[in-house]
């Protein structure tokens, strides 16, 4: 069964409501609807430490959370955009995961490689392509591998408090999805030759 992981990089820890969170578990849904399982960890709640390495010692969550993201045939990042960026725990992620860059498999291939990336950004800004691209190193990419919304600049509304998902929104997640599940699947039965 092809397995999913979204980390939710919002800044607020739960219960607190999330635009981020929000996003990544229509994803979620969508997956779920085209067999894949899965589980949405929001990075808030867990000690993630900075750096670049596999674990930084004892009380860092990160090495358990790496695991299933290893595990995992689809990794979902979720963040918001901050001042043009993903947010700092985003980059944290990302940091934790470069830890890997040279780490490869039995063939030579880099961990990462039959994974496929999956974006979801949020923001009261412009700059939701530029924030995907910054998340994408080193993952598989099905066309269509990002879903956003972002408001009107410096307006009060979030994604969480529309009243309805936009369908520019819905359908670009289905499409997500589907592409996501399928490239992952093709990778599955027939990886990346050896390096």
């Amino acid at each position: 069964m092809t397995r999913a992981v979204a980390l939710v990089c919002t800044l607020n820890a739960s219960p607190a409501p999330s635009s981020s969170q929000l996003l990544a578990d229509q994803i979620m849904t969508e997956l779920t609807g085209l067999g894949v399982s899965g589980e949405t960890i929001r990075i808030a709640d867990h000690e993630v430490r900075p750096g670049i390495a596999r674990d930084t010692g004892d009380g860092d969550a990160w090495p358990a959370l790496r695991e299933k993201a290893m595990e995992a045939d689809i990794v979902l990042l979720s963040t918001p955009i901050w001042l043009g960026h993903p947010s700092s725990l985003c980059q944290r992620v990302l940091e934790r995961l470069n830890a890997d860059i040279s780490e490869t498999d039995d063939q030579g291939r880099q961990l990462t490689y039959g994974k496929v990336g999956l974006a979801a950004v949020v923001g009261k800004e412009d700059g939701a392509h530029k924030v995907s691209a910054d998340l994408f190193q080193g993952f598989s990419l099905a066309p269509g591998a990002v879903t956003y919304w972002v408001g009107e600049a410096q307006h009060g509304t979030d994604y969480q408090d529309l009243e309805r998902t936009p369908e520019s929104v819905t359908s670009t997640t289905r499409t997500l999805a589907a592409n996501a599940v399928h490239l992952s699947r093709l990778l599955n039965d027939d990886p990346y030759p050896p390096s």
